[in-house]
């Protein structure tokens, strides 16, 4: 019935802010050792121990800065097994060139771990992530899942049409930011995309069929697997693809292909030395151990990853949001000029 987000904007600086835990709950270590098929026994206290008191290096619950016109608004979906904070860097690095981010918690049971609190106080329930069950095709089980999640990207943007126009919105968990703070010069909702991130990058390119204010979406090495072949005619507009270089199958570029060629201002670029998880925060986590659960980092510096990443990203928002800004220096990226990124995507063994 209700969202699950984390919500990162633009803030006034203050002295001795608070930064927020990377992972949030205890539960969730539980949660990304049952999704990567590890005991809890002990998969979940070493990710506790080694990752628990990590920190994101962001205030938390941070005075709202203003803008005159509104910021631009950018909904994101988690990957498989994810949860709203795995993508901390990217959507970190997108607030500080000017943008809303809206990270939204699936309740499709996709999340490692989540939870919704019911009608009474302070009581939680919690949502494990699900493997596919035993007798049922993949495609089915995820390809309902793919519309749940669309459609929650669809209701989170509804969230913010609601908070403009003046509406009472019930956050039910404790905090003390006053999401009507958005409301006068807080986000224009002309200028909005949705992104993701694998399972959340299909997300993104099903919400566009579903919701027609968006305007682009940004698949991060999408899992274009759940999506039926009836919609792909359906994506009325441009998505950018950014791959790695070991995920991607030869059928998941082919669907991507099949919009690329019926809309000249969709992008496939690829990012050489990368890994599917270099798009999430893990890559500048881990360690020899980490990497061998996670299969975390490529042989790309992570910070050189991110740079790609969201140079790119701008690039292709600040095209189709019609930003004023200086975001069209990096529209080399785009047609997969530069170091580190090829147009489409090379041949290579997936991970898949």
């Amino acid at each position: 019935q209700g969202l699950f987000l984390r919500l990162s904007y633009p803030c006034l600086p203050g002295p001795g802010a608070q930064q927020p835990l990377w992972i949030p709950r205890y539960e969730y270590c539980s949660g990304l050792a049952d999704f990567a098929r590890r005991s809890r026994r002990w998969c979940g206290p070493l990710l506790s121990l080694t990752l628990g008191s990590c920190r994101v290096p962001v205030s938390w619950n941070g005075p709202f800065k203003p803008h005159s016109s509104g910021y631009p608004l950018i909904i994101f979906s988690h990957g498989l097994g994810a949860f709203r904070t795995l993508y901390s860097s990217v959507c970190s690095e997108l607030v500080s060139w000017g943008f809303v981010v809206v990270a939204l918690e699936h309740r499709d049971h996709s999340a490692s771990m989540t939870y919704f609190c019911t009608a009474e106080a302070g009581r939680e329930e919690w949502i494990p992530y699900q493997h596919v069950p035993q007798g049922q095709k993949e495609f089915y089980f995820r390809n309902k899942q793919v519309h749940q999640r669309a459609e929650e990207c669809v209701r989170a943007l509804q969230l913010f049409r609601d908070i403009s126009s003046g509406k009472s919105i019930t956050n039910i968990l404790p905090q003390d930011f006053d999401l009507s703070v958005l409301k006068v010069s807080g986000i224009d909702l002309t200028k909005v995309a949705v992104m993701g991130h694998s399972f959340g990058g299909v997300t993104a390119v099903l919400a566009l069929v579903k919701e027609p204010s968006f305007r682009c979406a940004v698949a991060l090495d999408a899992w274009m697997f759940p999506l039926e072949n009836a919609l792909y005619p359906e994506v009325p507009k441009p998505v950018l693809f950014i791959n790695t270089e070991k995920f991607q199958t030869p059928e998941s570029i082919g669907k991507m292909k099949r919009l690329s060629s019926r809309d000249s201002q969709t992008k496939i670029i690829t990012v050489l030395g990368s890994v599917h998880q270099s798009q999430t925060d893990f890559t500048f986590l881990t360690g020899k151990l980490f990497n061998r659960i996670f299969n975390a980092r490529g042989t790309l510096d992570p910070y050189k990853g991110l740079d790609i990443i969201s140079r790119a990203a701008l690039a292709f928002l600040q095209r189709h949001l019609n930003l004023e800004e200086e975001f069209h220096q990096w529209d080399n990226l785009l047609e997969g000029m530069g170091d580190s990124v090829v147009p489409e995507a090379p041949f290579c063994h997936s991970n898949l």
